[in-house]
């Protein structure tokens, strides 16, 4: 099992009126050893729930799955491990929430732990990718689209997995 960060893809997100563009780390790109095929499983990773997403096959593009309530370990495990068997996923990216400044918090060392935890549970590469701003990317999408409140709380964790599995599979396109 394989752990690695992904470096961020340039990105321009609007943010409270201004930009902010996250620059890459450099250009290596740790999935490069992956098949040129094969789908990708993107997560979400919060307190409450799992946003998952997976791309297509040829990697081009990443499509919103589901959310998962998150329970215990074991169980949202699980969970995970149907969904790469069911879409013969090859590799998971996992969003790594940063801190503004590139540092990393406790939510960053939470998802590492799961991170590890799962890789005890599947050999599949588990990628990191900076999640900065995706989650808000996404509720300004959704806002701007006029979508309900109830609404945008049922579907912004798995459109957030798909915002990250996209920045990376993007990266992986370069």
């Amino acid at each position: 099992m394989q752990l690695v960060i992904l470096p961020v893809t340039v990105h321009t997100i609007p943010d409270m009126g201004r930009t902010m563009t996250l620059q890459p780390e450099n250009d290596h790109n740790p999935l490069a050893d992956l098949p040129a095929s094969g789908s990708l499983m993107g997560l979400d990773l919060g307190t409450k729930t799992i946003g998952v997403a997976i791309s297509d096959s040829l990697r081009l593009s990443a499509t919103p799955l589901e959310t998962i309530k998150r329970k215990k370990f074991t169980q949202d495990a699980e969970r995970l491990l149907e969904i790469i068997t069911k879409n013969n996923i090859k590799g998971i990216v996992l969003g790594l929430p940063l801190n503004m400044d590139a540092s990393e918090g406790p939510r960053a060392q939470s998802a590492r732990a799961f991170a590890r935890n799962l890789s005890g549970k599947t050999a599949l590469p588990i990628a990191f990718w900076d999640e900065r701003l995706s989650t808000s990317a996404v509720t300004r999408t959704l806002l701007e689209a006029d979508i309900s409140r109830a609404k945008r709380a049922e579907v912004v964790d798995k459109l957030a997995a798909s915002f990250i599995l996209q920045g990376a599979l993007d990266r992986l396109g370069t």
